[in-house]
């Protein structure tokens, strides 16, 4: 007998390239500039937009940097894999250093997270909680275009337009 787990639902039908290529963005930026991952992202085929808080607004070259560097991940050919993690699991010693978890952030969840939290990883490049379509692999994305950015000096938000081309 087959036994299907719940989790909470889920309003979106994400583009599965354009939606793990936002993990990998959101990775990168926590790796390039110590921010958090984007509360603030629009994921679609077409054009996707994601801001991130920074504390300096990146010149060309580093904008040019972010977008050589998520054609260099997806090349990568990185899995894409999930598991299911009993939100009681997900404590600070596992999402801690060092952890089997870490880096997953809990406090983001919503209030209403079912007990069941599946984790999606990204090779050994991205860990995060997540319900969404994705890809296999990173192969699959196709390629990065990064579309052109904004900063929005007084909130110190830059914003990302993207989109994936497939190969």
């Amino acid at each position: 007998m087959e036994t299907s787990e719940l989790f909470n639902s889920h309003n979106k039908d994400e583009y599965p390239p354009s939606h793990t290529a936002e993990h990998l963005l959101n990775q990168l930026m926590v790796r390039m500039f110590g921010c958090s991952r984007s509360t603030n992202a629009h994921i679609e085929r077409k054009k996707s937009k994601i801001s991130y808080i920074l504390n300096r607004k990146p010149d060309r070259k580093t904008e040019k940097e972010i977008e050589n560097k998520m054609n260099e991940l997806i090349a990568e050919d990185m899995p894409v894999t999930y598991e299911t993690v009993m939100l009681s699991d997900l404590t600070e010693e596992t999402t801690g250093p060092d952890g089997k978890y870490e880096g997953v952030d809990i406090d983001r969840l919503p209030a209403n997270v079912s007990d069941a939290v599946r984790i999606v990883r990204i090779g050994d490049y991205d860990i995060c909680p997540c319900i969404g379509k994705h890809v296999r692999s990173t192969s699959q994305i196709g390629r990065f275009e990064l579309l052109g950015t904004n900063w929005d000096e007084t909130n110190r938000s830059f914003r990302i337009r993207y989109k994936v081309v497939e190969n």
